[in-house]
């Protein structure tokens, strides 16, 4: 018991890391962007992304399915909401660009791997 426990919370601390490293930077620029510099700092998206990710996990764990799936989408519009300081509908256009902004990065980061997978076959 006490093993799953430790398991439990280590993979909650590396989820919140690689969140924190690839969710907090895009969070932040299109915050900034949106809410404007003096609103949208750096370490106010990592909050966001600290909160999101332990709350998601609770939520996770004790409803599931659809409705803890609504419930997260609140809470992340509900945090981008209090740390950007900006309103819900501002919150919901930061959360979709941020969205759209990662799956971007994500495509160009995946066309720029494979083209140096594609440069050290050898035909």
């Amino acid at each position: 018991m006490l093993v799953v426990i430790i398991v439990d919370l280590v993979s909650l601390l590396i989820s919140i890391v690689v969140s924190i490293i690839v969710v907090a930077p895009v969070l932040w620029l299109v915050g900034r962007a949106l809410a404007g510099k003096d609103k949208a700092k750096f370490t106010d998206a990592i909050w966001i992304v600290v909160l999101g990710v332990v709350i998601g996990a609770i939520v996770g764990a004790l409803i599931g399915g659809i409705i803890s799936s609504i419930i997260m989408f609140v809470v992340w519009l509900a945090l981008i909401k209090h740390f950007f300081d900006c309103g819900w509908i501002k919150a919901f256009i930061i959360a979709v660009l941020a969205v759209i902004v990662f799956i971007v990065i994500v495509a160009i980061l995946a066309l720029i791997g494979i083209a140096v997978i594609g440069l050290a076959l050898p035909f």
